[in-house]
């Protein structure tokens, strides 16, 4: 595919690609594969690309306003330029993705994954981004005016250009800022202070004082030390949450414990020890590892 793709509605002869044209049009691309497709300055405005396959594919100053990513693949995508205003990336992967200049004002990333990810001078304005995961994200010089985090894993690289100014919510850290030409981790206290004191409202979580009870889904074939599966029930701030450890390797919301409280759910569960699911997550972890 052209790398110049032009939005649909150019100009004849402006250079539009018309397989980029055609999937404007059509606007539901849920579940495409388009890994390392050739998409930069394409209008994909409002598209539904949810559960695509997108990694690897060139989006730079695509137009993607109000476009659907839902649980979208976009590991190693380049979406430098692009803008995403008003998108949503919920659950979307972007690991090791470039959104240098992206514009994603407004949209919500909520338990997105950006590990590793380039967000240097991206605007955040306005962004959700509660319970997304940012470790290894690179967002020296980016805003984040007025976004939302919740329970958000701030394991980022920021430095004195990153606004934060009205930046809300609670995180996880430590993040690392850099300055004079090195970085320090900072965290607990320290990570508060650095980002209130520029205007952020943000508390950072200490893990060691949550409230957790973990269970273990049992059943016959499936004893405690070789459960189906395991939940945890937290509180934060007086709130209960409850999540299962999937297959996806990390602890998603999950309605098992409140089914089974009302009667709705005939799996039965035993209390267990932080140790019992640690192993447990180990061996899951070991088990999808080996899988092709």
């Amino acid at each position: 595919m052209n790398s110049s793709a032009t939005a649909p509605g150019a100009a004849p002869g402006s250079g539009a690609s018309p397989g980029v044209a055609g999937a404007a049009a059509v606007l539901d691309l849920s579940a495409a594969e388009l890994a390392g497709a050739e998409l930069a300055g394409a209008d994909l405005g409002g598209a539904d690309l949810g559960g695509g396959m997108l990694g690897g594919t060139v989006l730079r100053g695509a137009v993607l306003v109000g476009a659907d990513f839902c649980r979208a693949h976009l590991e190693g995508a380049v979406l430098d330029g692009a803008d995403l205003t008003g998108a949503s990336l919920v659950k979307a992967v972007l690991d090791d993705a470039s959104l240098r200049h992206t514009k994603l004002d407004g949209a919500d990333l909520g338990s997105a994954e950006l590990s590793d990810t380039d967000a240097r001078q991206a605007s955040l304005r306005g962004a959700r981004l509660h319970g997304a995961a940012l470790l290894g994200t690179l967002l020296q010089g980016a805003d984040l005016t007025r976004a939302s985090l919740k329970e958000t894993s701030f394991g980022t690289v920021v430095d004195k250009h990153t606004v934060v100014q009205g930046l809300s919510g609670s995180v996880y850290g430590p993040m690392t800022v850099e300055r004079d030409g090195r970085r320090d981790e900072v965290g607990g206290r320290a990570m508060e202070l650095w980002l209130n004191g520029r205007g952020a409202d943000v508390r950072v979580i200490d893990p060691d004082a949550r409230d957790i009870t973990y269970y273990a889904k049992i059943g016959e074939g499936c004893p405690r030390s070789s459960p189906r599966g395991v939940v945890r029930r937290r509180f934060l701030d007086g709130v209960s949450y409850d999540e299962a450890f999937t297959h996806n390797l990390r602890w998603e919301a999950t309605e098992y414990l409140r089914l089974y409280e009302l009667g709705h759910n005939e799996v039965d569960h035993v209390e267990i020890t932080e140790a019992e699911v640690d192993a447990f997550v180990a061996a899951v972890t070991a088990k999808i590892g080996e899988q092709p």
